[in-house]
């Protein structure tokens, strides 16, 4: 067992990050992008346990066995800090914390480790609350930041980091990993890597979660409903409406965890009202929990919008196909540089493939591609910018 197993098709990567782990005197900042679904924050936390293992220095670190391995990858290790955010910014004040944090010394390891998942989601202002720490920390801390690309964190933070990029794995390995850590059927396994485009957390959830598969289902199916503007914006109605679903059932499980954790933490009785100081408590995590729901919204409209990307892309592909592009897969047991990631839809695919040009199929594709940068960067209302979308696609 090692805390590197999971980390499907990352092999160049993983190997730099054990030999840091080996060596006495790591690089104090490392800046680890990838795109979505790549595996940024699980690389990360496991070079943090590689990094305060207790193996003895002849022996690999990173064992996953040890004690602290397994608090690392747990979150309660007292050693290796982890800040990600359910809001859309982390606030300058948590920066800060971390700053303090970063001075202290290891309690029990040979590394004090932070580990920033979501850098990308700081402001610049942010930021430059923890631009002295990273320049010049104290010798037994160690930062990690997680970003989609370098081009996501400033420039005076990334110019003090090394950086490693991380790759989507293969579908195959990500089904093979669905197969062996989830019990899951090889067949369901790689339908759902195939669907997720990689992501291995959406792949995991389609894997698990019938409602998952039929909520994207409908969505690739949109395209098949614009006939005119009527069914434009009612397609846009129906694709808030999958992605507000979506939300709330990836969210309720965890939601009553939360609030059974909590009322159990504080021996909160079983039956009866509640004393003050426990309302409180609840009422807090209960505004917690909304404003994750809000992001949880906005990210799964975003994966509703990648999900509806695919419909265009694979129909691309099939238009490139009949103009004799190479490297195209013709069926699906015919092994090739490109597959339909909706292989189920291949025939409703071609005949919607021959209908149209591959240049309206890319004008389309921008459309998508436009809405999803505004739903992440300004106020628009999501349902107007899905209506004016939809129509752009007939």
């Amino acid at each position: 067992m090692s805390v590197w197993v999971d980390l499907q098709g990352q092999g160049p990567v993983v190997e730099q990050l054990r030999r840091a782990a080996q060596s006495g005197a790591p690089t104090h900042a490392w800046l680890i992008t990838g795109p979505p679904g790549s595996g940024r924050s699980n690389a990360a936390l496991a070079f943090a346990a590689a990094l305060v293992c207790e193996r003895e220095q002849l022996v690999e670190r990173g064992c996953g066995i040890c004690r602290a391995c397994h608090t690392t990858l747990a979150g309660t290790n007292a050693d290796v800090t982890f800040i990600a955010t359910e809001k859309t910014t982390i606030a300058i004040d948590e920066a800060r914390e971390l700053v303090r944090k970063a001075h202290d010394s290891p309690s029990s390891s040979r590394w004090r480790v932070i580990v920033v998942g979501d850098a990308d989601r700081m402001s610049e202002r942010t930021t430059n609350v923890l631009l002295k720490a990273i320049e010049e920390p104290p010798p037994r801390t160690i930062w990690i930041l997680c970003a989609p690309s370098p081009a996501d964190v400033l420039v005076t933070i990334r110019s003090r980091c090394r950086t490693l990029t991380l790759r989507l794995p293969p579908v195959t390995d990500v089904a093979a990993l669905l197969v062996r850590r989830d019990g899951v059927d090889p067949a369901l396994a790689l339908h759902a890597a195939r669907a997720a485009q990689s992501h291995i957390g959406i792949a995991r959830r389609l894997a698990s979660d019938a409602g998952a598969r039929q909520r994207r289902e409908e969505i690739v199916r949109l395209p098949l409903t614009l006939r005119d503007v009527t069914t434009a914006v009612l397609a846009a109605g129906s694709l808030l409406e999958l992605a507000q679903a979506e939300a709330v059932s990836s969210n309720e499980e965890r939601d009553i965890s939360d609030k059974a954790d909590l009322l159990r933490s504080l021996g909160a009785p079983e039956t009866g009202t509640l004393p003050p100081p426990m309302r409180a408590q609840v009422r807090a995590l209960e505004e917690d929990q909304k404003r994750r729901s809000k992001r949880s919204v906005t990210d799964q409209l975003d994966r509703a919008l990648t999900d509806l990307l695919s419909f265009y892309r694979d129909v691309l592909v099939l238009q490139l196909a009949a103009q004799g592009a190479p490297a195209v897969a013709h069926s699906p047991d015919q092994a090739a540089t490109v597959e339909l990631v909706n292989e189920s839809l291949r025939e409703a695919l071609g005949e919607f493939a021959t209908r149209t040009r591959p240049e309206a199929t890319l004008a389309r594709m921008d459309a998508i591609n436009d809405v999803r940068r505004r739903l992440t960067t300004t106020n628009v209302s999501p349902l107007l910018a899905l209506e004016a979308m939809a129509v752009s696609l007939l």
